[in-house]
């Protein structure tokens, strides 16, 4: 496996030795169940060999930055004004990016009960399906020129500097923005960011997505593995539909198994795949980690920027 230019690689054993003493966080199978995505097993030993050892790096990260803010408000003979720490998560399509953050979340909602840690995925900044059609580009949503980068920048704006924000709202059953329905931040002290192209450079002069996180993860996997994982969960969603009309996914299930099976990697090859080649991946060196994932969703290997 290719390494990674000015980065550090860390194998699964030596990271989970990282860990100051911790043995568990305190959950249960179940909760890990609960939390995950369609086709994205997670076992207990994750949490011990790599999540807490993370926990524990975004702790130091998070500490040194409220070090600086108070050591430049001091220089510059002000109080250091509240600004949350922001973590970013990229990476493509049905790789696990949002397992990995919700799972995130409520290990730092443990770690500091007493803070306000938030969530918010960029499928909300996506233009809604009748701009995308307009624009004649809904063959290419989820690509960077999909999403409304000027609406997202403004948003991480907002929150690096303390102020409420309402956030689109996406829901994946109707494949749509859903009108005058958001999520509504405020007091945010942690907010987790997650997005298959989150750390694209924007269009906007001197506007960078990248500049506003504090800590950036990019959750990699050999793509013949995230493509087997894709097909997996199309299945899965499409057999969850059976019974609701309404869903987007509803109308695969009335196609046989092998006819939808055939449109999944129609759609694996044209759009995903090339979201994946041409947007996403080289995106992957802008982040600061990168956790690369092997069968089973299971991380063999860390690479920690230099």
């Amino acid at each position: 496996m290719q390494e990674f230019l000015n980065y550090r690689p860390i194998k699964r054993e030596e990271w989970r030795h990282l860990q100051p003493g911790l043995t568990n966080a305190g959950l249960t199978q179940a909760e890990l169940d609960a939390i995950r995505s369609l086709n994205d097993p997670i076992q207990l030993e994750e949490i011990h060999d790599i999540y807490l050892p993370l926990i524990h790096l975004l702790h130091i990260y998070r500490k040194n930055k409220e070090e600086l803010n108070r050591s430049k408000g001091a220089f510059l003979g002000q109080t250091a004004s509240k600004s949350p720490f922001i973590i970013g998560i990229a990476g493509s399509v049905a790789v696990g990016k949002s397992t990995t953050s919700r799972l995130l979340r409520l290990l730092l909602q443990q770690a500091y009960p007493t803070l306000q840690v938030d969530l918010v995925t960029t499928d909300g900044f996506l233009y809604p399906n009748a701009t995308l059609e307009a624009k004649q580009i809904m063959h290419q949503k989820g690509f960077p020129q999909s999403y409304d980068m000027e609406k997202l920048l403004d948003f991480l704006d907002h929150i690096r500097n303390g102020d409420a924000y309402d956030v689109p709202l996406y829901s994946h059953e109707s494949y749509d923005i859903l009108p005058d329905q958001v999520i509504h931040l405020e007091n945010t002290d942690i907010l987790i960011v997650e997005g298959i192209n989150l750390f694209q450079i924007s269009d906007q002069p001197n506007l960078y997505s990248l500049d506003y996180f504090d800590f950036s993860i990019y959750i990699d996997a050999p793509t013949d593995l995230i493509e087997q994982w894709y097909l997996e969960r199309f299945l899965k969603l499409r057999e969850l539909a059976m019974e609701k009309p309404e869903n987007y996914h509803h109308r695969f299930s009335l196609m046989s198994v092998e006819g939808s099976l055939a449109y999944a990697r129609h759609i694996w090859e044209s759009i995903n795949l090339v979201n994946l080649q041409d947007y996403i991946q080289p995106t992957r060196n802008r982040a600061q980690m990168i956790l690369h994932k092997d069968q089973n969703h299971k991380i063999d290997k860390i690479y920690l920027k230099k």
